[in-house]
């Protein structure tokens, strides 16, 4: 069956733009419910301890409170199935809120309050009194590789780091060396829109819950094993989610507070957290790294070295793959890794954009910037010395790569060729500028996915997949995907997802929605249109009574013969002819593991940076970045230039501003507010230009792609380090790198 061309590829406005700019798409704290009750979370002011008393007497004689929810009275059913884990859960055992007295981080839930009105609802949290008997806490990564640990069990897919050939002997091999640590503090993702679930009481524990979240299949999958209901007691919506970076991939506890308290009050309610709570559950993990490379006289890695040491909670496990690229991204034969956790009294880190790869290449691109000056090279001929045309850690050859067409076409557009090399001998003025480069890799997956295509009557395509929507535009490409199988204009398809009663979708992370979504998509479509061709056939002295689905196409909204496009029938008729309402089609995509499991399959980029940097003042702009990635085909490249602009502008945020400050007497992030939780605003980023390599893969999935939303983060803070070291001579390794580190 051969397909129209005229959307994919194409520069494509979101279809889902009107609704947000006119309010009618709606997230979970804005569905109108009836009779709805709020709730309010208590958060635990000390570290570590425990609840000694509760004293509620007050808030519940204040007219309007339904329920103070605690340790001491949280329902029996809660509880059913301990041992439960959600899709990305950790090795170890999760958090669960209210379950006794014991303080395991600051910030804790510690009580719900359910009122008439969330007003009232924080009020009454105000005048709670809770006494603590605190404890001696630790929240400071040390410093001491014995004070560390390898992890056992780590998230689901964790492999530990593989080291190869003999890294001493390399380190003696070379003739050019560096050796250094790297930090970067705890980030938080900060997505606008809050953590809130609105629950729907239907009554006889049927709920329909609009959760805020990456996986509407993954929350109700915890609802269900945690309150002991059946799947269709919990419906669940997220049609819409105001970012989520990786936030959203585990259900947060608003949603089992929320559940807990419907039930028990059978009842709607809300539960919204504030911004201060959003930095009260996972994080990027705050992360030490030593890291060791040397190079023989042409400049050929013999060795590397790479050591990460990250943060844990005291209960569970959180890994991240932070080393494991430096064993793939370069030519080398002696590469050893190491990665060891802490378990500090914090709440478990979490997912967060390009999670371990962006810790891990920050580390890995400023140690390679500064074994090139070492070496006498410039940045990125070093590289191109240094680049693998075969993945050495699994043993196995690319799907395809394009990094060195990345470099090619990324250093011409930022005219890399006019770089001076010697640190402060570019100038603006009295502005010392500096150029500096980074790059990356990051896993091209596919999970999977079913869809379904349905076609009425009026020729109205509906496809859909319960899969999510965090502001990628997911909504668009799937719209596009199948306006093109089946040959009909953008405006006569409409792609349904966000709702469990829709056909299996995976979690939407990993940068493998469009991979896994998109190939499920195609072939539902190619299902409708086998059906299609059949209905076809029974028409009366049809042309197509002997046709196959290779011997057709889809154009213009018909189905048409290849050898006589004339010879063509309209799909509504069809759909009008066979008597029923719509003809349908469906579909759950794979990977084919047969032929995946012996390639490495990853997207690539490389980052170029300008930053000018005042002497005097030690003040730092970015000036200009061009960030060329290689991710097999690119649906549309309006959308997916969005979400490398998004990553380049997270990468300056990395490098100068992002930090989540402990303090370390109190074990609490206290810039726990977008006042003072720095990210960039308009007047922080400057030019930015774009470049897609093209390139094709079908090993990956059938429609080729690989992902955009985290390889394009990637090396962009280490570029933004370089530059700042080629402007000014200073080697900073601690991110981010402030004024003060500068002066």
């Amino acid at each position: 069956m051969s397909h129209s061309t005229d959307y994919i590829g194409k520069p494509t406005s979101r279809v889902d733009g009107p609704a947000k700019v006119t309010g009618a798409a709606k997230y979970a704290a804005e569905y109108n419910v009836a009779n709805l009750l709020y709730g309010y979370v208590v958060s635990s002011p000390i570290a570590k301890g425990k609840i000694t008393k509760i004293d509620d007497a007050a808030v519940r004689a204040l007219p309007g409170v339904h329920e103070v929810f605690t340790h001491e009275n949280v329902p029996r059913f809660a509880f059913l199935d301990r041992s439960y884990k959600d899709d990305v859960a950790p090795g170890g055992a999760p958090f669960r809120p209210l379950h006794d007295a014991a303080i395991k981080y600051s910030q804790q839930p510690v009580a719900l309050i359910v009122a008439d009105t969330f007003e009232l609802a924080r009020y009454a949290a105000s005048i709670l009194h809770i006494e603590y008997e605190e404890e001696a806490h630790e929240t400071r990564l040390p410093t001491q590789l014995d004070q560390t640990y390898k992890p056992g069990r780590g998230k689901t897919g964790y492999q530990p780091p593989k080291s190869r050939g003999n890294f001493d002997q390399g380190w003696k091999d070379g003739v050019a060396h560096m050796e250094g640590q790297f930090s970067h503090h705890a980030m938080h993702h900060n997505p606008l829109e809050n953590f809130a679930t609105t629950v729907e009481w239907l009554g006889d524990k049927n709920l329909k819950i609009y959760d805020k979240t990456q996986g509407a299949f993954n929350s109700q999958q915890y609802v269900t094993k945690v309150f002991g209901l059946k799947p269709e007691q919990a419906r669940v919506i997220s049609k819409y989610t105001g970012g989520g970076f990786g936030s959203g991939l585990r259900p947060q506890y608003q949603l089992f507070l929320a559940v807990m308290a419907s039930l028990e009050l059978e009842r709607s309610v809300r539960v919204s957290l504030t911004r201060q709570q959003m930095f009260s559950f996972g994080h990027r993990p705050a992360t030490l790294q030593h890291v060791a490379l040397a190079a023989d006289t042409y400049g050929a890695l013999t060795g590397i070295n790479h050591v990460a040491v990250a943060e844990t909670s005291q209960f569970e496990d959180f890994t991240e793959n932070v080393v494991g690229w430096s064993g793939t991204l370069y030519q080398c034969p002696n590469v050893k890794l190491d990665y060891r956790l802490a378990k500090l009294d914090i709440y478990s880190p979490l997912d967060m954009r390009a999670p371990g790869a962006a810790s891990g290449s920050i580390a890995l691109e400023i140690a390679m910037d500064e074994l090139a000056y070492a070496a006498g090279l410039d940045p990125l001929e070093f590289r191109l010395r240094n680049y693998a045309d075969r993945d050495q850690a699994q043993d196995k050859p690319f799907s395809s790569k394009k990094l060195r067409e990345c470099y090619r076409e990324g250093a011409a557009k930022f005219g890399w060729e006019r770089r001076t090399p010697a640190p402060g001998s570019m100038r603006d003025g009295n502005l010392l500028v500096g150029w500096g480069m980074g790059g990356g890799l990051w896993d091209a997956t596919q999970q999977k996915t079913a869809a379904k295509a349905s076609l009425d009557a009026d020729g109205h395509l509906t496809v859909s997949s319960g899969t999510n929507e965090i502001g990628t535009g997911t909504y668009t490409i799937m719209t596009q995907i199948a306006a093109e199988c089946l040959g009909l204009p953008l405006e006569a398809v409409t792609f349904v997802l966000g709702d469990t009663t829709l056909p299996a979708s995976p979690l939407q992370g990993g940068s493998w929605t469009a991979s896994s979504v998109g190939t499920a998509v195609a072939d539902a479509c190619a299902a409708l249109g086998e059906a299609l061709l059949k209905q076809a056939k029974k028409m009366d002295q049809s042309v197509f009574q002997n046709a196959q689905i290779e011997d057709v196409y889809f154009a213009n909204g018909q189905l048409r013969l290849n050898v006589n496009p004339d010879a063509a029938i309209v799909l509504r008729d069809l759909v009008q002819a066979s008597g029923e309402s719509k003809i349908e089609g469906e579909a759950t995509a794979k990977p084919d593991m047969a032929k995946q499991q012996k390639h490495s399959m990853h997207a690539h980029n490389a980052a170029f940076v300008e930053v000018k940097v005042d002497p005097d003042l030690g003040t730092i702009k970015v000036t200009r970045v061009v960030n060329a990635v290689a991710a097999g085909r690119i649906l549309n490249p309006k959308t997916a230039r969005s979400q490398v602009l998004g990553s380049v502008v997270w990468g300056i945020s990395m490098a100068l501003m992002e930090e989540s400050v402990m303090d370390h007497r109190f074990g609490r992030y206290m810039n726990h507010s977008l006042a003072e939780y720095h990210v960039p605003v308009n007047a922080d980023i400057h030019d930015i230009d774009v470049v897609f390599v093209h390139e094709e893969d079908t090993i990956v999935n059938p429609i080729g792609v690989k992902g955009l939303g985290e390889v394009g983060l990637l090396g962009v803070a280490a570029a933004v380090a370089n530059a700042i070291f080629h402007a000014t001579g200073k080697r900073v390794r601690d991110l981010p790198i402030t004024i003060d580190k500068l002066l």
